[in-house]
């Protein structure tokens, strides 16, 4: 990109010196002209005058053919630069020092001629060249008068055709020279401001390309500051998007990570079950006609709850998909939460009085309804209390505390149980993970609270927990209440 940037900065610039000296020589060379118009109107403006002062050129009304020719030899020998013309008053042409064969015009243009006589405001003043119809060329003019009055005018064309001829050549020569030198100035001049202005410019760029080596070289470098200057806003975009894609870079090396260390669990909590049910049933078919009734039934028993095992895990692993799946949105409800916990408790009740544990609600009186997935939320809250029941020991305590503050329900389940070390806090809601305390029973495969969380994140709330070792645990989340009664 820098190259691209240079050759047509380079290009543009040359250009702008060429337009540019190529302007200004042509008005150097424009002024250069109308000043030597003005010069030689201004020096001999008198001349016309002077010319016919000593010269009879009329003579009863007509040309004085003597005096002219003599007029002309003179002008020939002395001041070959000028041409002179008879005119008469209505501006024909009645003689004339040039070739009879070079004039292309039979009258002139009387407007400048009296303007000229009048006092012109500003010079050069321009008149009729009779030998080229199109071309204007500065003059000096004497009125003609005697005793009938006007009888003509004597008109001198300060630049003839010979010395027009002298002067372009000698103008173009003049003019090639100086373009030369300000065309080579031009660019020399161009190439040297387009490199400092280049340098200039492309200075921040340079920057911003060394920030973008930085990050294709290492995404997880730290960039440096940026320079404040205008194209600072830029950099600060770059930095911006550099960051998100660290942290995208971040959150697929985690998602891999955790993709991994999934599979590793899936396989294992399906492998240990498989493995248990194919042994007893191999070990059925392989000694059925050797065990007693006793042994037959008790190996039954074992593959039967290794088969409900890998059911339970497949059927987590399902819902966890389900719920995981990006059109997946609760079918929300107003419903009182206070009687879904009691119905709830009541599953739970006789597994609680085989282990001797205490369960209770504290729920505020007339605490308002819900908006939320009773389907779903009776699933948080039976993967919770079940977590606890594992993780709370024989005459151990599990309360469900329910509170309305600011338009919202919240959601307290404590126990009484072992405890989680804090390190592992910030990690209990990830899917397969097991904590060391965690109760050694079978079937755990640490998908509950994953799904509990995924539940509660559905409805646009967010779950923690908290935990002391040795005291107990407590996993506290808020619902929405509805806006207006039902």
């Amino acid at each position: 990109m820098p190259g691209s940037l240079y050759s047509k900065l380079s290009l543009a610039l040359l250009g702008l010196f060429l337009v540019t000296g190529t302007a200004l020589l042509g008005l150097v060379y424009g002024t250069n002209k109308l000043y030597q118009q003005e010069v030689a109107q201004r020096l001999n403006a008198d001349l016309g005058r002077q010319l016919a002062a000593g010269f009879p050129l009329i003579q009863d009304r007509q040309p004085n053919t003597s005096a002219l020719e003599q007029l002309f030899h003179q002008l020939m020998v002395i001041n070959p630069s000028i041409e002179v013309y008879l005119a008469a008053p209505d501006g024909r042409l009645l003689a004339w020092s040039a070739p009879a064969h070079s004039i292309q015009r039979d009258r002139i243009d009387l407007a400048p001629i009296k303007a000229f006589l009048d006092g012109p405001a500003s010079l050069p003043l321009l008149g009729d060249d009779p030998r080229n119809a199109q071309r204007r060329k500065v003059f000096s003019v004497a009125a003609i008068h005697d005793g009938d009055g006007l009888q003509g005018y004597l008109y001198v064309i300060l630049a003839s055709e010979a010395y027009q001829g002298i002067a372009e050549a000698l103008s173009t020569s003049y003019t090639l020279r100086l373009g030369a030198w300000g065309l080579a100035a031009s660019l020399g001049l161009a190439l040297l401001i387009g490199l400092l202005l280049f340098a200039w410019l492309t200075r921040r760029l340079r920057q911003l390309a060394r920030r973008m080596d930085l990050l294709a070289a290492d995404p997880t470098a730290k960039l440096p500051a940026g320079s404040g200057d205008d194209l600072d806003r830029l950099q600060q975009r770059f930095d911006h998007m550099a960051g998100q894609i660290r942290r995208q870079l971040e959150t697929l090396s985690a998602m891999d990570r955790q993709r991994r260390e999934m599979v590793a669990s899936v396989s294992h909590d399906l492998r240990t079950p498989l493995t248990t049910l194919h042994g007893y049933l191999e070990t059925l078919q392989i000694k059925g006609d050797r065990l007693s009734p006793e042994e037959r039934a008790q190996y039954l028993d074992i593959a039967l709850r290794n088969s409900e095992e890998l059911a339970q895990l497949v059927a987590q692993l399902f819902e966890l998909a389900r719920l995981d799946a990006p059109d997946t949105q609760p079918h929300t409800e107003p419903f009182a939460l206070a009687e879904l916990v009691q119905d709830t408790l009541l599953k739970y009740r006789l597994s609680a009085q085989q282990k001797a544990i205490d369960l209770q609600i504290d729920a505020a009186p007339d605490l308002p309804f819900v908006q939320a997935d009773i389907g779903l939320i009776q699933r948080a809250l039976d993967n919770l209390l079940d977590n606890a029941l594992r993780h709370t020991p024989a005459g151990g305590r599990i309360a469900v505390r329910l509170r309305e503050t600011d338009g919202r329900m919240s959601i307290h389940i404590s126990d009484t149980g072992c405890g989680i070390p804090e390190p592992d806090l910030p990690r209990v809601f990830e899917r397969f993970y097991r904590h060391d305390s965690a109760a050694p029973d079978a079937g755990h495969a640490g998908l509950g609270l994953a799904i509990a969380k995924r539940i509660v994140e559905l409805h646009g709330a967010a779950i923690s927990a908290s935990s002391t070792l040795g005291l107990g645990t407590t996993f506290s989340f808020t619902l929405p209440c509805p806006t207006s009664p039902s």
